[in-house]
């Protein structure tokens, strides 16, 4: 059996491959200016949760703050915001794009499901924002990871990429650094361990890793452009338009009777 560092390092270097594989083939999109996310790539069902239902996304489309993303079994959506920032949101998991209107380092709140963000730097600078989870407070300063949240709450998180600390939401303690190839549980009702990396469960995070970015490639290639058509998800969906009405064909008439012949 390979070594966790052996695993780590293979599962770093397949990461970055994918990872610019995906840059090659995303669309040329304007990035946002006010605030919001823009879908970059998208595959099955992935929608916004309104008072009024649940519109479904397309690629191009602007998510403004507050909203709440959810993916089907199916689902999995890129995001990319002002800064260059990505976030992608994989099947089953809901996610409020900044919760905090007031406060945009506050960049994610992961109920349920998974995610991976890539924090881009401000001219070589840190560029600060959190992810929540309701048991993690995850802090970033420019960095990819990975972030998954059970059921319960229990929060596992994969650094591929810089280095991400770590608090517990609800029980109080110290931070924890994670670093590029390291994993962290976080449990609901127990503080962060003194040794804080979870090791023994890197092989079964880097599969997951590494099948979620394959899933994000397919996801490029079953997109087939930019704009596609909506599809509804359920009821409250956004209805696809009703095609124009098309006028009638003309009666058909008898042709007039030719006129009457002069008696010879």
């Amino acid at each position: 059996m390979l070594r966790t560092g052996k695993f780590a390092g293979l599962w770093l270097l397949m990461a970055a491959a994918l990872s610019v594989c995906l840059a090659q083939t995303l669309p040329s999109l304007p990035l946002p200016t006010d605030g919001a996310a823009r879908v970059m790539a998208l595959a099955g069902r992935v929608s916004v949760v309104k008072d009024t239902g649940k519109w479904v996304l397309n690629v191009g489309d602007l998510v403004p703050v507050q909203q709440l993303i959810e993916t089907g079994p199916d689902g999995y959506a890129m995001f990319r915001v002002a800064d260059g920032s990505t976030f992608e949101v994989y099947p089953d998991s809901r996610v409020v794009f900044r919760v905090n209107s007031g406060n945009w380092r506050d960049l994610l709140d992961v109920s349920i499901g998974r995610i991976k963000t890539h924090i881009q730097k401000l001219g070589g600078q840190p560029n600060h924002n959190r992810v929540h989870t309701p048991t993690a407070v995850i802090s970033v300063r420019g960095t990819t990871f990975d972030v998954e949240v059970e059921p319960d709450g229990e929060t596992l998180v994969l650094v591929e990429e810089g280095q991400v600390a770590v608090r517990h939401a609800l029980v109080p303690g110290q931070e924890r650094l994670v670093n590029p190839g390291e994993m962290l549980r976080v449990y609901p009702n127990r503080p962060l361990a003194k040794g804080g990396i979870d090791k023994g469960n890197v092989q079964r995070a880097v599969f997951r890793a590494l099948s979620d970015a394959l899933l994000t490639i397919l996801a490029q290639g079953r997109m087939g452009g930019v704009g596609g058509a909506h599809v509804p998800t359920g009821v409250g969906d956004r209805p696809a338009p009703a095609p124009p009405p098309t006028a009638p064909p003309p009666p058909v008439t008898a042709p007039p009777p030719p006129p009457p012949t002069a008696p010879h």
